[in-house]
């Protein structure tokens, strides 16, 4: 018998529905219904609850194969939990482009370096659209490092994807704008996010 059949004939055996037995192991019902239908192990702190609760053995709920995948599952989920907080902390370094000097302004014949809003002076409309894409690089960094400690799975691919299509709009956005200390430091924040990503060994 596989774990998926054990663990349904365990929470039959004591009556309790999904969403139930879902409160008792403090996971969600989603969780135990993924558990049940075999698409899916339980992480190794589930199964020492699992254990806990049903009075048995990991060695009685998983076989030797099992067992490996799920060490295999919970190693996978803890590199992709490592990479979304990663890219959510570069998404949230973007505040350095409004910090820093990366802009160009005219002073008399020569051209200086200054921050964001001191270049607002310089070019008001391009200055707001760029500040604008900026905020939404930190919102979703911030919303990327939520969404990670929270273990919030659904919708973490459409995160990572806008972050990306918002660093790649900003990039295109500064390069015509002719900034290109900004556009070069957004660059290499993208490519640093791209590294990462297809970089990292597949499991």
């Amino acid at each position: 018998m596989e774990f998926h059949e054990k663990l349904q004939e365990l929470r039959k055996a004591k009556g309790l529905t999904q969403e139930e037995l879902a409160k008792q192991l403090y996971v969600s019902r989603t969780a135990i219904s993924k558990w049940e239908s075999g698409k899916g192990y339980p992480n190794i702190d589930s199964l020492k609850e699992i254990s806990r609760f049903f009075s048995v053995t990991i060695d009685e709920l998983l076989s030797s194969e099992e067992l490996i995948t799920a060490a295999k599952d919970e190693n996978r989920s803890n590199i992709r939990r490592m990479i979304d907080l990663l890219i959510g902390i570069i998404d949230i370094a973007s505040i350095m482009l409004i910090l820093l000097p990366l802009y160009p302004r005219k002073d008399g014949g020569s051209v200086t370096s200054v921050a964001l809003f001191d270049y607002i002076h310089e070019s008001l409309a391009i200055s707001y659209v760029c500040l604008g894409f900026i905020c939404a690089l930190i919102i979703i960094g911030i919303v990327k490092v939520a969404m990670n400690c929270k273990s919030i799975e659904k919708g973490r691919n459409a995160v990572t994807v806008i972050s990306f299509i918002l660093s790649i709009t900003t990039v295109l956005l500064m390069t015509m704008a002719r900034i290109p200390y900004a556009a070069a430091s957004v660059f290499l924040l993208l490519t640093i996010k791209g590294i990462i990503i297809f970089k990292t060994p597949k499991q």
